[in-house]
């Protein structure tokens, strides 16, 4: 299933895209896509449904973020062995974990505002992984059926803030649209190998990165295992799983970064497409 939310910021209503890419409306069956939607027994409930018995959504509304906001949007660095390398950084011994701000949370087609004074804007494209139940101390071997499904995230950051400015890497990920998630979330029974996905993002047309999840360092369940030893993860927490290489940062000669005018493209096979217009905050 490819679950969704429509409408006005704040006031998205559930949905649900059928076999022939259309929206049917769940705000009749569920309240939103939160924590009760994303246990087994709610995503059931949604199996057994018949989308062509449920209301079309009418027009063309904005597409918010996949799940309502998280408990934690929780980040990985440095996760993939070529990215790692562009940065000239060394392979990590145990995944980086940083968090980002839920005021960073935004839909898949929003518009990113670059920050006041701003010079290294950047852009990643990462697979998210949903929580569908409580993790705390799970295994490895277990944590799998703690997944609800995936998604597509862009994990903007500013890479000044980020690494010259002091502190943890968290001012740098965490600006107002610096998280846009979605445009669904696919189940995880329709995900054969989420360490088997190609993506890419585009700016202005242009291909910035070409990856694969193959060459994730720490795969999802050893991610999932992790970080529930050390932050209990919810129903709807996302895990945004770190970036293949091609960042605006690791560019040769020179670096290259957004501007306003600009705009990104990006997608994860299976998982669907974002695209963000890059505004002056």
């Amino acid at each position: 299933m490819k679950l969704l939310r429509v409408g006005p910021s704040g006031a998205e209503k559930p949905a649900m895209l059928d076999a022939d890419g259309g929206l049917r409306d769940l705000s009749g069956v569920i309240t939103d896509i939160d924590g009760d939607t994303l246990s087994p027994d709610g995503l059931d409930q949604l199996r057994g449904l018949d989308p062509k018995r449920l209301p079309r959504v009418a027009g063309n509304p904005r597409i918010g973020p996949c799940v309502v906001r998280p408990l934690n949007y929780v980040c990985i660095g440095l996760n993939y062995a070529d990215h790692a390398a562009e940065t000239g950084s060394p392979i990590p011994k145990e995944p980086i974990i940083f968090l980002k701000s839920l005021g960073a949370f935004c839909g898949p087609f929003d518009a990113v505002k670059i920050p006041r004074g701003s010079k290294k804007t950047d852009w990643e494209v990462e697979l998210g992984v949903v929580i569908g139940t409580r993790a705390s101390y799970v295994t490895e071997a277990e944590a799998m059926t703690h997944v609800a499904g995936y998604c597509v995230c862009n994990d903007v950051s500013e890479r000044e803030y980020q690494l010259e400015r002091g502190g943890t890497w968290d001012k740098g990920k965490s600006c107002d649209t610096f998280g846009p998630t979605g445009p669904w979330m696919v189940t995880r029974d329709e995900i054969a190998d989420p360490q088997n996905l190609a993506m890419w993002l585009d700016v202005d047309g242009v291909r910035m990165q070409n990856g694969s999840t193959k060459t994730m360092i720490f795969g999802v369940a050893k991610l999932v295992s992790y970080v529930s030893h050390f932050i209990t993860l919810h129903p709807g927490d996302v895990i945004s799983t770190g970036t293949p290489p091609g960042v605006g940062m690791g560019k040769k000669p020179e670096p290259v970064f957004l501007r306003a005018g600009q705009t990104m493209r990006l997608g994860i096979a299976g998982l669907g497409e974002q695209e963000q217009a890059l505004v002056a905050a």
